[in-house]
């Protein structure tokens, strides 16, 4: 494969939450719901403190700018309850009370303020990517982009283009719905594109604002663990055919993996007042699956090498804890103990989704690694699908 990645650049959401902040959050607005006892020991079991959003909780958890009473409005609701026998006097308690019900955001107002600042990390992420690389925007060839929670088109890749100020004959691949595998399926797609032309300069930025998700008006276990679990990042990295000064990782295989009949087991739903991102408790189980067929992939590349083989890093986003140690139980025998430690890491400050890969590589460059190092990243999505990519620090 021989494709060559400069130091990924990382941002983090700014404003910071905490767990207690959102815990707080859903106590003062459901006080009632059944699962309230097992919150404290539920959050604790995400080992997440506090994750980096782009914009802070207030906005997220803000009540939309309408009332009760958005639908129909207050001149057709009168002429109802009048032809209903309403009086008046009644008619305006009635809509008086309607109006003082305050409406959740509609997914304009909640999507809107998280596009815009997708686009802007989305550049960030990029320019410092490109400084790292010694690189000027005019050398970008091709650029690929994902951004799966804020749909909008023309889409992050035009965005960029043009904030950029990229050559006009630049090849933009957008890749909006990749979610958690944009990462590693961003790098193994870039490889195969700079292996047919070697001076090819590749850029990949990937921009999630997952907590649009978060969905104060849910009351189900399910969309607690949504509101705990993410964070919003920024990636970007420059992949070339050639290696470069900067270089850092070569990249040389890589590995894709369906599970046919699993599209209901994580998704995302558009409804009225936004995204939201519905889990089935089955997805862990799937998600195994496609570890499972990892390791034999891995096995059946290097069953020829003539000696025992294993990563000396594995770069992990399976979405959750429960798939980490279930990576760990199941990895083949004599294998080093640790390989998940920058996985672990960046997990503790939340699911960063189609980012979280090359936040993990990042943190993996940034702790130092020696020449030669062999490096496996992976990750797996709703769909659900996985991709993994081999390479070896240089």
């Amino acid at each position: 494969m021989g494709a060559y990645l400069t130091p990924p650049a990382v941002v983090q959401g700014e404003h910071g939450v905490t767990t207690g902040e959102i815990l707080a959050e859903v106590r003062g607005r459901q006080p009632q719901v059944p699962w309230l006892p097992r919150m404290d020991g539920i959050a604790a079991s995400t080992g997440i403190d506090s994750r980096g959003w782009m914009l802070p909780l207030e906005t997220a958890a803000a009540p939309g700018s309408g009332t009760g009473l958005r639908t129909p409005g207050a001149g057709p609701a009168r002429a109802a309850l009048a032809g209903n026998g309403f009086t008046e006097h009644e008619a305006d308690r009635a809509i008086a009370a309607l109006e003082a019900i305050p409406a959740p955001q509609t997914i304009q107002e909640r999507t809107a303020p998280a596009w815009a600042a997708v686009q802007t990390y989305g550049e960030r992420a990029a320019r410092d990517a490109l400084r790292a690389a010694g690189l000027d925007t005019a050398d970008v060839d091709c650029l690929i982009t994902s951004h799966s929670t804020t749909p909008a088109l023309p889409g992050l890749d035009l965005s960029l283009l043009n904030r950029l100020e990229l050559r006009d004959d630049a090849l933009l691949l957008p890749a909006t719905q990749w979610a958690c595998i944009a990462g590693t399926r961003s790098l193994a797609l870039a490889a195969d594109l700079v292996a047919a032309d070697p001076d090819r300069v590749v850029l990949v930025v990937i921009s999630e604002a997952l907590s649009t998700t978060y969905q104060p008006a849910d009351d189900t276990l399910e969309s607690l663990i949504v509101r705990l679990l993410f964070a919003d990042t920024a990636v970007a990295v420059a992949v070339t055919g050639r290696p470069r000064p900067e270089s850092v990782l070569r990249l040389d295989a890589a590995w894709h993996h369906t599970l046919p009949g699993t599209t209901d087991l994580h998704r995302l739903e558009t409804r009225e007042d936004g995204t939201h991102f519905v889990m089935d408790r089955r997805g862990p189980r799937a998600v195994q699956e496609t570890v499972a067929a990892m390791w034999e992939w891995l096995r059946a590349r290097h069953e020829g090498d003539g000696q025992s083989w294993h990563p000396d890093l594995l770069l992990a986003h399976p979405g959750g804890t429960r798939v980490l140690e279930y990576m760990e139980q199941t990895m083949p025998d004599g294998w080093p103990e640790g390989l998940l430690a920058y996985s672990r890491d960046s997990y503790t400050t939340g699911n960063r989704g189609g980012a979280a890969v090359l936040d993990i590589l990042r943190r993996a460059h940034d702790a130092g690694q020696k020449s030669g190092s062999r490096t496996v990243l992976y990750a797996a999505a709703p769909g659900l699908t996985a991709t993994a990519v081999e390479g070896e620090w240089l």
